[in-house]
């Protein structure tokens, strides 16, 4: 790692390989190829020229209406819903994808926030049976193409808008980065409308692959995704955590692995060590990779996972900062760390966001360097970093799950993650919840793995020999039912606290 005092730096010299942009790569491996297949939806395959058929006449719909405010597209996963924003980005209409589970109250939000003043579906005509190529449009600067929302975990998405120089910078450093180009097959786990879809889909279909989408009615069935994998012998996948641990358990169960897989990113969460551990199994054909990012700035950090530590089940560095990202690690009391030290972590990419959208504008997340204003702008991550005596850089958890329990300062999510290294422990959610007396108690709900007889006893001595007295939860609470996710895989902590510590129970 190089850069200056208190930096981590990625060499910007592997932006330079990208060969066209997304539209570019898309339109040419449909003149080139039109009958290689670029999606497979429900085990039916749609070839590059029929994709653009879609889309030319999904563009002419687009090209009828007045002004060029953004559109809106929800987010349901299905080819014609591609093919649909891919018109919109010929058009250089702007296109919010906002999840397809949004209800309406929060949807209006959404959209008068973002000036939409169209809500589009795909069309269900037939296309066109012959559609030339269109020549991709020529970039304006600095306004956007895509409007990616966060998760909502804190209240209502904000929204991400991304232009078109961070799109194809990223595509282009992914398609090297994993050996994505003509008849690769990679699957798309995530919701289209998750930053994730820009290695999945977007940079798959930029350099000619095969996108293998994943029916969300299906997303939490082990064996259906094992199926899949091995049907369509996927070669790079990228999912959360709880996604290889459904295909694990599924792979066990059938005594199968998956040697076609090339490369394996997790991502999104921590990933359990015991979870790690069975990854080398799973995908003995595959390198694993850890990355780190947010929909903010897009991925930041990759980490080339070892045999070793695959072994030993981590704790896993944030690893090598990508081409042309800048990192800084800042204490709470605003002091550039320099050296072995824990701080909030602070990231400048190339594939950044200027800003959010509506009231979010104003969120002071896009700082200037704390130091020396270099020019740049630095996303304010919110996630608390420990550097190393090496100068790695481990995740430690969130600022805003930092908590005073009885006077002591704790971390929420490194309860969370010494649970999970527990070798019958599946999933586990600590929460800090108001307490009369004590300000703040720290509460947790686990998961045991099938079968397993594993007590509350057992787990607090687990916990005892690893963590402050004030860090081991005052209510521990063992279920074998899956805790309740979010849409894009990750524990859902307020329905977790209403099902488990309401007034009621």
């Amino acid at each position: 790692m190089s850069g200056s005092a208190g930096t981590v730096s990625g060499t910007p010299g592997g932006l330079t390989a990208r060969r066209h942009t997304l539209l570019e790569g898309i339109l040419e491996q449909a003149r080139r190829a039109p009958h290689a297949t670029a999606l497979v939806w429900r085990d039916e395959e749609i070839g590059y020229g029929a994709l653009l058929r879609r889309t030319v006449r999904e563009r002419a719909r687009l090209a009828r209406l007045p002004g060029d405010a953004p559109v809106a597209v929800p987010a349901v996963k299905s080819p014609e819903t591609i093919a649909l924003v891919l018109a919109c980005l010929l058009e250089r209409r702007p296109v919010l994808l906002p999840a397809a589970t949004l209800g309406q109250d929060a949807l209006d939000r959404l959209y008068e926030r973002a000036g939409v003043r169209e809500v589009l579906r795909p069309c269900e005509l037939a296309p066109p049976s012959d559609a030339g190529a269109p020549a991709p449009p020529a970039p304006v600067s600095g306004r956007p193409t895509l409007l990616l929302t966060t998760s909502g975990s804190t209240g209502l998405p904000k929204i991400v808008p991304l232009d078109a120089a961070a799109v194809d910078a990223f595509t282009g450093w992914a398609a090297g980065a994993f050996g994505i180009g003509p008849d690769t097959v990679v699957l798309n786990y995530a919701p289209l409308n998750f930053d994730l879809c820009l290695l999945d889909v977007w940079t798959t279909l930029a350099h000619g692959g095969r996108v293998v989408l994943v029916d969300p009615e299906h997303a939490l069935d082990g064996p259906r995704l094992l199926g899949l994998l091995l049907r369509h012998r996927v070669q790079v996948v990228q999912a959360v955590p709880m996604f290889f641990r459904l295909l694990a358990d599924a792979a066990d169960a059938a005594g199968r692995a998956l040697p076609a897989v090339r490369h394996a990113m997790f991502t999104g969460d921590a990933i359990p060590g015991p979870l790690l551990a069975r990854l080398p199994g799973l995908l003995p054909g595959a390198r694993l990779h850890n990355i780190y990012g947010c929909t903010e700035t897009n991925d930041s950090f990759v980490h080339e996972v070892s045999a070793e530590e695959a072994a030993t089940g981590g704790p896993l560095p944030l690893g090598q900062p990508l081409p042309g990202v800048d990192a800084l690690v800042v204490t709470d009391g605003g002091v550039l760390l320099d050296g072995p030290g824990t701080g909030e972590l602070l990231v400048s990419t190339p594939f950044q966001t200027h800003g959010y959208l509506g009231p979010a504008a104003a969120s002071p997340v896009l700082v200037p360097h704390p130091v020396h204003d270099d020019g740049r702008r630095y996303f304010r991550s919110g996630d608390l970093v420990r550097r190393r005596a090496d100068d790695s850089l481990v995740l430690e958890g969130r600022t805003d799950f930092q908590v005073k329990v009885r006077g002591v300062r704790v971390n929420a999510q490194e309860v969370e993650h010494i649970l999970l290294s527990h070798g019958e422990v599946t999933e586990a959610a600590v929460l800090a919840l108001p307490d009369p007396e004590a300000g703040r108690l720290l509460h947790a709900v686990v998961r045991r793995a099938p079968g397993s007889r594993l007590n509350s006893l057992t787990l607090r001595g687990h916990l005892a020999r690893r963590l402050p007295r004030a860090a081991v939860p005052s209510d521990l609470r063992i279920v074998d039912a899956p805790l309740p996710r979010t849409s894009t895989g990750k524990v859902d902590r307020d329905l977790v606290a209403s099902a488990h510590f309401t007034k009621e129970n």
